[in-house]
């Protein structure tokens, strides 16, 4: 596996996979969110592909956020911006594809990777897929992908997550609305994810467009809403209450 991680897709019958990876819990660094944001975009206008599956490798995490590593490197606002910029443009392009984004969550997600779990249109996970929202123990908190999980759980339940910042197993995010199924391993996640990716690929995309644009309703100022809770996480991240946290957590682990 590449030390920098990578990004993979092919379209097979109308089918499009975009695959991550990274060496780190499949944590998330600009040059992936850049990959992975302009993959989505690509394929939503590529005729080729009628509905987007998000995976990443790995029979561990499906993903463990932001990278540590870009986070500790962040010196001024403007970098810091940028970097939370990545998950909101990330955000930001799932809401507005014209296709059913698909999610393929096998095992635990954080923050951005809940978050993407919540903007797809679709999520399914196995009973291994816990989530957790970690970032006000960072001295953050989880404004970008707020707005992502909040419609889709509730703001209960993401109060719920965003205060005790502990793990909550995938029948409770079942419950709350996050995934749509929970199966009991891999094997049986895949099945179901292609038998339903296939049938969608078989629908008319026009409707497909006409439906997202309902689903998606009453999120049209996301562009400038995520664009300004990007600014208040480039700004707590230069804390040294963060940068403490980050770096006696790399060192335990």
């Amino acid at each position: 596996m590449e030390k920098n991680g990578k990004v993979t897709v092919n379209v097979i019958n109308g089918i499009a996979s975009i695959n991550f990876h990274h060496p780190k819990s499949n944590s998330l660094p600009t040059k992936l969110l850049k990959e992975i944001t302009n993959y989505i975009y690509e394929f939503g206008e590529d005729e080729k592909a009628h509905v987007i599956v998000i995976r990443s490798e790995g029979e561990k995490s499906f993903c463990a956020g932001a990278s540590f590593d870009e986070l500790l490197e962040i010196k001024d606002f403007k970098t810091g911006k940028e970097f939370f910029m990545g998950f909101a443009r990330l955000l930001n392009t799932m809401r507005k594809c014209p296709k059913f984004i698909i999610a393929r969550i096998h095992g635990k997600a954080v923050g951005g990777g809940v978050g993407i779990a919540a903007a797809a249109d679709y999520t399914m996970a196995t009973n291994e897929a816990s989530v957790r929202l970690s970032e006000l123990a960072l001295g953050i908190g989880p404004f970008v992908v707020g707005p992502a999980i909040e419609r889709k759980i509730g703001k209960t339940n993401f109060i719920t997550m965003s205060i005790d910042a502990e793990w909550h197993d995938a029948f409770w995010a079942k419950q709350a609305g996050l995934y749509t199924k929970v199966f009991a391993n891999i094997h049986d996640l895949d099945e179901a994810i292609s038998s339903l990716a296939k049938k969608i690929a078989a629908c008319s995309p026009d409707a497909i467009s006409e439906m997202k644009k309902v689903f998606w309703q009453g999120t049209e100022n996301w562009d400038s809403l995520l664009e300004e809770r990007a600014e208040i996480s480039g700004r707590l991240v230069l804390s040294d209450f963060t940068k403490n946290y980050i770096k006696n957590f790399k060192t335990k682990s």
